[in-house]
This record gives C-alpha cells, structure tokens and sequence, in this order.
C-alpha cells in the first residue's frame, strides 16, 4: 500500500507526534513532527542504536552534548547520530511544523 509521509501532518501540536512508519529486524523508521518542542535543558537522550535523520520540512537544531556542537539542520540536511551518543534537540522551528524521518539501526 503507498502512503505520503506528508499526509496528516499534526498542525500546533503541544507535543511532538512519533509515528512508526517501519518496524523490521533491527531498523525502525519514524516520523517525528516537531511544532517548537525541544528536549528541556535538564534531559538527554542517550540511545542504545545509531540513528540517522532528516529534516523534511523546516527547521532544527541538535546539541551533541559531550563535544558541545550544535548542528544546525534546515530542510534536506541529515545526520548520523552514533549509538550512546548523549544529545539534545535545542531549536525546532515554530512558525511552520519540523518533519523529521528518523532511521534507528540496532
């Protein structure tokens, strides 16, 4: 069946939407849409599986914590983000809905 990442796309949402788009052996595929969220400054994530993202739509910005380096990602940009790599996400855009896919590789 075909589906459109861009089909109901949460609009001002209070909090970001995580939708599985793909659960197979040891890859998830998501799509996130972040409205302005960020992680709060007192948290991290701190993930067991590599990661890979997108931005699709908008804008965003992600701290890696130990190195103190922020990427900036606008629509196109990707990054690889290794397995136990603590990080936070510092800025989503908020004058238009951040579409991020998401690849998590165990």
């Amino acid at each position: 069946m075909i589906k459109n990442i861009f089909d109901s796309i949460p609009k001002n949402s209070n909090t970001e939407v995580f939708e599985d788009l793909l659960n197979h052996k040891n890859v998830q595929i998501e799509r996130i849409v972040s409205s302005g969220q960020t992680t709060p400054e007192n948290e991290a994530y701190l993930q067991k599986q590599a990661e890979w993202v997108i931005v699709l739509e908008g804008k965003a910005a992600i701290l890696f914590c130990d190195d103190n380096i922020t990427h900036h990602l606008k629509k196109g940009d990707y990054l690889y983000i290794p397995e136990q790599c603590k990080h936070r996400v510092v800025y989503t855009d908020t004058t238009c809905e951040t579409v991020w896919l998401a690849i998590h590789i165990s």
